[in-house]
């Protein structure tokens, strides 16, 4: 996707989701040198406004044949006042399909060519108006599926990643440079204090490493995970899910597998996007339609991030609830007992080997709070969660600081060897362009490819 000689065209695409005969506004958005030249054919204004920018102006749509096909507003943001630096241009229409598709189509036949995938903030990339990490950011606030994770992505938008790893990457390259000072002048400065030299090293493998440990954090927060609700029939797993979602979702009768398929609820448990998954209940059955569906039950219950297992105070642990437990002991797991109202946790005997077992309520939502307590322990497997969650690295950011770290390791080693500058400079310059790699300020065309494939078109 990118090409440096792509920036001499001007692009086109709808900038907005669009739902068919229910939008109520659709933005096509253009950018590049002729992207005002071009709305000007396609954009008949009323009267005789002021083309200047970043004004509202109201006007018409106009088709190739110069048939009116909308009522719109045009915004025009003259460069380097926008999103790309380039010129952009908005035509705000009416949503839905037709007066969308009319409109960018009029742009494309009048010279523009249909933007890629994220183009409109590779372009911002590569005119220096974002660095990588905020271009991601952006992709990141788009698909924020809880408050938490919005909060995170806005603070790599406004650079909170991107300073201390460019910090890094300066006392990096002042390392590099007393070291080469010492190459080429070495008669003329004193001899290199290793001790101080290297307690700077350390500082830096240290950031690197509490950068390392936002990881989990982050992914989280981006991601999120698939909980599964199992056990057998009627042990109280849909009411258990009513309960948390706060709605309806699944039937609950008194009547044993009346849950046959999955049925899906998104949740946010302490700042963690939750897809909460109620299954049916799994036991041996003789018709069809509840077989399928104790064995989509089965196969989720070996794919799921974390499964609760939901077992009923009033029958205690049963035989079957002991074959269930066999086949998911070995996954993430924790224990839901249900309706302690009628015979209290502690009189419920258990098996040794479980979870420390929540006591619950479903149908009141007893325990829940108590089971988002375990969840979020159990997502950052017992430890803390970082205290600045504003900065917290993506899977790229950790790969290519793991490469970062490897690099300094070495270093470390060649002083320890006793070997010549020369070797240090090697693994050190390594780190550098790979600390580079994360802000953008080095960086080549297939990560930038895989970046901004993943934005929508409008992006």
């Amino acid at each position: 996707m990118y090409h440096p000689t792509a920036l001499a065209d001007t692009i086109a695409a709808i900038a907005t989701a669009v739902v068919p005969a229910q939008g109520s506004i659709g933005i096509v958005r253009l950018s590049g040198s002729q992207a005002l030249p071009i709305a000007q054919q396609v954009f008949l204004p009323q009267g005789s406004p002021i083309w200047q920018s970043h004004r509202v102006i109201y006007g018409w749509i106009r088709d190739s044949q110069g048939r009116r096909i909308d009522e719109a507003l045009l915004i025009w943001m003259q460069a380097p006042r926008s999103y790309t630096r380039e010129d952009v241009v908005e035509l705000h229409c009416h949503g839905g399909i037709m007066a969308v598709q009319g409109t960018l189509q009029a742009c494309l036949a009048h010279g523009c060519r249909l933007a890629q995938p994220g183009e409109f903030t590779l372009r911002a990339f590569l005119h220096g108006r974002l660095d990588l990490t905020q271009a991601e950011s952006i992709h990141d606030l788009i698909g924020s599926a809880s408050p938490q994770a919005a909060e995170m992505a806005v603070a790599g938008l406004q650079g909170k990643l991107a300073q201390p790893i460019r910090q890094l990457r300066q006392r990096a390259i002042g390392l590099l440079a007393e070291i080469e000072a010492r190459i080429d002048f070495a008669e003329d400065l004193p001899p290199l204090d290793i001790s101080a030299w290297w307690a700077q090293l350390e500082e830096i493998q240290a950031e690197i490493r509490q950068l390392l440990a936002t990881a989990p954090h982050g992914e989280l927060l981006r991601t999120g995970l698939k909980v599964a609700i199992v056990g057998r029939p009627n042990v109280g797993k849909s009411s258990l899910l009513n309960a948390w979602s706060g709605q309806d979702r699944a039937i609950v009768t008194d009547l044993p597998g009346t849950t046959r398929d999955v049925v899906e609820s998104q949740l946010v448990v302490h700042g963690i996007p939750v897809q909460l998954l109620d299954t049916a209940g799994i036991r041996a059955s003789s018709d069809p339609v509840e077989r399928l569906g104790v064995e989509r039950s089965q196969r989720l219950a070996q794919t799921a991030d974390l499964l609760i297992f939901v077992v009923e105070a009033p029958t205690g642990w049963t035989e079957d609830d002991q074959t269930i437990f066999a086949t998911i002991q070995a996954r993430p797991l924790l224990v839901v007992v249900n309706k302690v109202d009628q015979v209290p946790l502690d009189q419920v005997v258990l098996p040794q080997g479980i979870p420390p077992p929540i006591g619950a309520i479903a149908s009141q939502g007893i325990g829940i709070r108590e089971l988002e307590t375990a969840i979020q322990e159990m997502a950052y497997q017992g430890k803390i969660a970082p205290t600045d969650k504003s900065v917290t690295i993506n899977q790229r950011h950790q790969a290519i600081l793991f490469r970062a770290q490897a690099s300094l390791q070495q270093v470390e080693e060649a002083i320890q060897q006793d070997l010549p500058f020369d070797f240090w400079t090697i693994d050190l310059r390594t780190a550098i362009h790979a600390l580079g790699e994360i802000t953008g300020d080095e960086v080549n065309e297939s990560v930038l490819d895989h970046i901004f494939s993943r934005f929508c078109i409008g992006k």
